[in-house]
This record gives C-alpha cells, structure tokens and sequence, in this order.
C-alpha cells in the first residue's frame, strides 16, 4: 500500500479515563470514537479537513487523514482494512474496480463532482488543434472515458459506443484529424502540459497546478454523472462513524471550503 502522508488531527485517543464524580467517587469511562479516512494529498484533503472539525465538534469523533497520490492504493487500503473510509473516487470508477479486483465495497454518500476539463499551454481554441495532435488522457479506464466521451461530444472523433463510460482510443472509429493519444497517469497530467498540445485533467489535480476551470478548451457540465463519494466495506454504511463522517462531510462549511478552494469548480453532489 502507497501511503505518501499521513495526519493525525486532534487528541490523542483516550482509552480507560476515569472521571471522579460527587462525594460517592463514581468513576465513569470515556473512550474518544475514531476512524480513518484516505483521501487525495492537496485541497481535497483541505475540504476533508473541515468535515474532521465538524465531525469532532458535532459527535465527538476523531478522524484520522490518510493522503495518497494515486488512484489504486486508496482501495486497496480499505478492502484490507487499513481505512474505515475514503473519499476519492466517483461511482463508475468505484464499480471498475469492485469488478476488476473483487473488493466488496459500497457507497456511504456523496461528495462533489469534480469536472475534467482540457487544457492547452499551445492553444487557444479546440478548432486551433493541428493535424496528428497529441491529446494526453488519464490512463484509469473512467477517467480516460470521460475524456474520450468529452472529445465525441465535441465532434473530434467518433466513438462505436459513445454511452460507454470506460472507452479507450480503441472505441474510436472515426478520426479525421489522426489525433495522438497519450494515456498518463491522472497525477501527472498538469506536467506533461508543455509537451501536448490538448491534456485532460481532472479538477482534483488542475486546481493545484494554476489551472481554471474556465480556461478549459473543453469541460464537463454540472450535468455529469461523475459524482464523488464515500465509500466503505459493505456492511459498514450503516455504521453510526460512517454515517457521522457522511453528515459532517454534506455540510454548509465543507461546501464553502471547496467553493473557497476549487474557484467554482466543486459542485456538491448531495443538494
């Protein structure tokens, strides 16, 4: 499991405290409730930040932070049990790889739709895109769908299948520019910019490198069927942690915080 950093938030956990109360010295024990939730390192962390004061203030329950950098670890973490939680992933990506890998996982609730966009350090409109382009994707098969459904619905190819959420250059059936693809990881994508002439990437990963939203030559709409989410080992959504985490997450402050640090480019998932 790649863990890059990991952040332990508030006290301590206090097991076996005794409290001495009135003349008869009655003891009463109090145990701090606490989980563990892996997110993405950067301002999706930042936003999860403010769900672990809610969650502390509101129902006296620790949340520990686990940051990864990639998109893999983050579930194999909580299948083996090392997270209670995580918050990373958008439902088709989450059924890849309960498919893929056989994990038993399940959605607790949902975060925010974060939108892919395009982006050109070479261009400044799609139509300026020059014969045999090279266009980087992210290399997860949801992620590299919405791209390619995204370069269908802007007419710059074809697609045999273009309702297919996990569509690769393979699916492309028409491509009359003899665009390039490169597939990448999703993380890497702000630093090959210079080297393409058109990148897809994710909000979650453009927002830190200085990319807006409105600079994209091409974006997802608050339409999107890409909603983030919780997830957990089935079983465990109905946990009162879980479903504690869930309120402290789908709140006014959490809202305002991605708002604050995405520029707009957060839309919460459970209004």
């Amino acid at each position: 499991m790649q863990v890059t950093l990991t952040r332990l938030l508030g006290a301590a956990t206090l097991a076996g405290a005794t409290l001495l109360a009135g003349c008869g010295g009655d003891d009463a024990d109090t145990e701090t409730r606490s989980i563990k939730v892996g997110t993405m390192s950067g301002p999706e962390s930042e936003v999860m930040e403010v769900a672990v004061q809610i969650a502390r203030e509101r129902y006296d329950l620790e949340v520990e932070i686990i940051e990864f950098t990639d998109y893999v670890s983050p579930n194999a973490a909580l299948a083996d049990g090392s997270l209670d939680a995580n918050a990373f992933q958008h439902e088709p990506y989450l059924q890849s790889m309960v498919d893929d890998r056989g994990y038993d996982l399940t959605v607790a609730g949902y975060t925010f739709v974060y939108p892919i966009g395009a982006y050109s350090e070479k261009h400044t409109d799609i139509a300026d895109l020059p014969e045999r382009a090279i266009i980087a994707l992210p290399n997860d098969p949801t992620n590299g769908g919405r791209a390619m459904i995204l370069m269908h619905n802007a007419g710059l190819i074809e697609l045999d299948d273009p309702e297919n959420l996990e569509a690769t250059p393979v699916n492309v059936v028409d491509n009359p520019h003899d665009f390039r693809f490169r597939e990448i990881e999703a993380a890497q994508l702000p630093r090959v910019l210079p080297d393409v002439d058109l990148a897809f990437i994710n909000n979650t990963f453009a927002q830190p490198a200085g990319l807006n939203l409105d600079d994209a030559l091409i974006k997802e709409g608050p339409e999107s069927p890409y909603v983030n989410l919780i997830a957990v080992r089935s079983g465990d959504e109905e946990r009162e942690e879980i479903q504690q985490l869930v309120s402290a997450y789908q709140s006014d402050e959490v809202a305002a915080k991605a708002l604050e640090l995405f520029d707009g480019g957060a839309v919460p998932g459970w209004q």
